[in-house]
């Protein structure tokens, strides 16, 4: 499908060398102006692509001129965010009616900010996680995405800093009613 010249589909397994390429390549740039080295190296450490959510049909890829432009999904499962290598992940689902859906690892290639690609995978994953019964989503936000998020209408919850990779990232917890 297609929306502003941007292609968007559900990823599949085979993307994954492209959607880790995409992934270090926005937290080695994006995050620049917000973190320092170490950061930026605990980052990756603390991030990344959870497979469940391709598993589960909840990821999606955006690209523009047949070129991976973004990345990002929700989940119905606990995890709020985390890569495969991330400790303390659970598959426990989450109930709508009581439960926030998670919208999950979130990554825009640094050539292609600013051009709607993080807008259009939000309206994606909200939409979907509307359609499944949510009415409310959560985020644990990057310093980075933190402006788009606010834009699209998120709220913040509880500002966290996570020190699992060696260096504290500092990160904010949103919420948005669907």
């Amino acid at each position: 499908m297609s929306s502003r010249g941007l292609l968007h589909r559900l990823a599949c397994l085979d993307d994954l060398d492209a959607l880790r390429g995409l992934m270090n390549a926005a937290i080695s740039e994006l995050q620049k102006p917000f973190l320092d080295e170490r950061q930026i190296a605990s980052s990756r450490a603390i991030m990344g692509l959870d497979t469940q959510l391709i598993d589960d049909a909840t990821y999606f890829i955006v690209e523009s001129d047949v070129k991976l432009a973004g990345c990002g999904g929700w989940s119905r499962r606990a995890t709020l965010y985390g890569g495969d290598h991330s400790p303390g992940r659970s598959t426990v689902l989450l109930d709508p009616k009581r439960d926030a859906a998670r919208v999950r690892a979130m990554y825009t290639h640094p050539d292609h900010i600013r051009k709607g690609v993080g807008r259009l995978i939000l309206g994606l994953c909200e939409a979907a996680a509307r359609s499944e019964g949510f009415n409310r989503a959560e985020l644990m936000a990057t310093m980075a995405g933190v402006p788009l998020y606010r834009a699209c209408g998120y709220e913040a919850v509880e500002r966290v800093e996570d020190a699992r990779g060696g260096a504290t990232v500092p990160l904010l917890r949103m919420h948005k009613l669907l």
